[in-house]
């Protein structure tokens, strides 16, 4: 049984040599079927990017509350822009995780039918260039992400391309979060309960320093923390959906620090791989057998976020 998060790295996939990407389809889809967790590197991000984003959700995250305040959106469900300290909680948990966010959504151009359906990005006039800077991340991220499902689809026996269409301008989300100083005992609360995202994969940038963990086969949890040159990859709802379960998507929390930690502010930033909402999350075929009978009902992407929106508190209807 896997008790650390195994590493891969995604120059092998993208490189020439067919054993390498044989190697990395064999890494990563043994991985997500074991733990649902991967360190990557490799990746699009280029160190400047990463240092770049992270000063400028600082400056951000800096500003005074009121200014701030002015950027949460009313009737979106915190899907762009601002959502303050406190008001998303897990599924069946009633208390607010301990932080405040921001989103980057997609860059759409000329798609007249998703323009109707996405909020438009919000652009914060105070820093000149924090929304640049958060559009190269979402793209590198997004790229990144592209890369690999065309590996987890020939780990499944799918076309490699098999998820390019459903991806491209999918509902996807980048979400800097601060994890301000704790100053008093949590009642209940940790940095962010328990629990399993809604979405394809999760690529997550700054889970370095300790917090993240992640509940194994065994029910046991185990720190994921990566180098800092390494996104943390996870499964995510809708993905384990489509493969029936075969890829695993893992239960994690982010806890509170120990106590002489409390006064240190914590950063990390996720990026939420969403298709577009027609995409069917029917269980594949291929992953369906007698030993492994059909576990979910038909359900589209779109429906399928739509349900787990209402569990998060951040909808209501």
């Amino acid at each position: 049984m896997m008790s650390s998060i195994p590493s891969v790295n995604l120059e092998d996939f993208i490189s020439d040599d067919k054993n390498r990407k044989e190697k990395f389809i064999k890494e990563i889809g043994s991985a997500f079927e074991n733990i649902g967790f991967v360190a990557l590197s490799g990746h699009f991000l280029s160190d400047k990017l990463v240092d770049d984003l992270y000063s400028e959700i600082k400056n951000f995250f800096n500003l005074s509350q009121e200014v701030k305040d002015k950027y949460e959106i009313p009737g979106i469900g915190g899907q762009r822009g601002y959502t303050s300290f406190g008001k998303e909680h897990a599924k069946g948990k009633k208390e607010g995780d301990l932080k405040e966010f921001w989103h980057f959504g997609q860059y759409l151009e000329n798609n007249p039918k998703l323009e109707k359906e996405y909020p438009a990005n919000v652009e914060v006039q105070e820093l000149v260039h924090f929304n640049a800077t958060g559009k190269e991340t979402y793209k590198m991220l997004e790229k990144t992400a592209k890369y690999v499902l065309r590996a987890l689809a020939l780990h499944l026996d799918l076309e490699e391309t098999y998820f390019d269409d459903y991806i491209k301008n999918g509902n996807s989300i980048l979400r800097p979060i601060h994890y301000p100083p704790i100053e008093q005992e949590p009642k209940n609360a940790v940095r962010a309960a328990a629990h399993g995202d809604i979405n394809l994969i999760t690529l997550l940038m700054g889970a370095h320093g300790k917090g993240l963990q992640v509940k194994n086969h065994d029910g046991e949890w185990v720190d994921a923390i990566a180098q800092p040159d390494q996104l943390m990859i996870n499964v995510g709802d809708m993905l384990s959906r489509l493969t029936n379960n075969k890829l695993k998507s893992t239960i994690h929390q982010v806890v509170n620090p120990p106590k002489e930690l409390w006064g240190t502010s914590r950063y990390s930033v996720p990026f939420f791989m969403h298709p577009i909402s027609e995409m069917p999350l029917n269980c594949l075929e291929n992953c369906v057998d007698k030993d492994h009978p059909k576990q979910f009902e038909d359900i589209t992407a779109g429906e399928f976020l739509h349900e787990r929106l209402i569990d998060l508190g951040l909808i209501t209807k």
